[in-house]
């Protein structure tokens, strides 16, 4: 009987009709888009400049140096820089629009190279687990006593 009340309840959900809704539809807005302004284009001539500096830390080994000078047409400057294995390396180099960079690579001194001493071999300490963290054992179970 149940199965038949809920069938019928069911039955007379289903045949309702959907409540009236409006559209959801809207046109979209109308609008301008704005004015299209390129950015101006100024041609700017290369200028001149020169600039030059130095390091020399004994402390840290650093050692560099740099130039460089343009008129606005061609550049021209060299570095110097200290490598690891003890040598100092120049560049001298010429830029410009028609014949690119060129550079000009030089070394000063002789390349020293350490001599090779292998890294102490150490064994590791023998496995030796380690202990088992103390558990005291639990108190064996004593009933309460029972008073009549």
């Amino acid at each position: 009987m149940k199965v038949f009340i809920v069938a019928a309840v069911l039955a007379v959900a289903a045949g309702a009709p959907a409540p009236e809704n409006p559209p959801s539809y809207r046109p979209a807005p109308a609008y301008k888009p704005a004015p299209y302004h390129p950015e101006p284009q100024y041609k700017e001539e290369p200028k001149p400049y020169a600039f030059d500096y130095a390091v020399k830390d004994g402390y840290s080994g650093a050692d560099f140096a740099a130039n460089e000078n343009s008129d606005g047409k061609q550049t021209t400057g060299y570095y110097k820089v200290a490598l690891p294995d003890g040598r100092i390396q120049t560049v001298k180099y010429v830029a410009d629009h028609y014949n690119g960079f060129n550079a000009e690579v030089t070394y000063e001194g002789e390349a020293q190279y350490p001599e090779y001493h292998p890294a102490p071999a150490y064994k590791p300490a023998p496995y030796k687990p380690a202990p088992a963290p103390y558990k005291p054992a639990p108190a064996p179970y004593k009933p309460a006593p029972k008073y009549n």
